[in-house]
């Protein structure tokens, strides 16, 4: 069996400001607009957005309704530089680990560049579901940040 790569880095450019691509990660009623993947969007958020404060939000199902809920606690809110949270998923066994979740942010001529890391993953399958889940999150909040585009 091969070892379990523990990290998953993704990185992303959204065509949009820095501080913009900040409040979209941190302001639950623009979150819950682009959170999860296309099939499990989110259908709440709720955010404590501080060192120490917490983070809870559900997906559902596109296809059949069923319900999977997450939580975490913020570590560090560096703005607009830097998120670092907890992620973790309201199940039993491997789904349930805690996992750490750090994003930072770069301006790139009125873009930003997200550099997205998720450590320790128990397993491959774990970590390629979670890689499948973040890409389409991803490609969520790219549609989202049109609005905001620069011109």
């Amino acid at each position: 069996m091969p070892t379990p790569q523990k990290k998953l880095v993704i990185n992303r450019t959204f065509n949009a400001p820095r501080e913009i691509v900040f409040k979209l990660w941190t302001d639950p009623k623009h979150v819950v607009q682009w959170w999860g993947p296309k099939h499990h969007p989110a259908t709440e958020m709720k955010m404590d957005v501080r060192p120490g404060g917490k983070w809870r939000a559900c997906l559902r199902a596109v296809e059949n309704g069923k319900e999977l809920w997450m939580n975490g606690i913020f570590h560090e809110i560096q703005k607009p530089e830097r998120i670092v949270f907890t992620f973790q998923w309201e199940e039993e066994g491997e789904r349930g680990t805690e996992t750490l979740i750090t994003i930072t942010f770069t301006e790139k001529n009125g873009a930003t560049e997200m550099n997205f890391l998720q450590i320790p993953f128990q397993s491959n399958a774990e970590r390629e579901g979670h890689t499948e889940g973040w890409m389409s999150t991803f490609d969520r909040l790219n549609e989202f940040t049109e609005q905001f585009k620069t011109k």
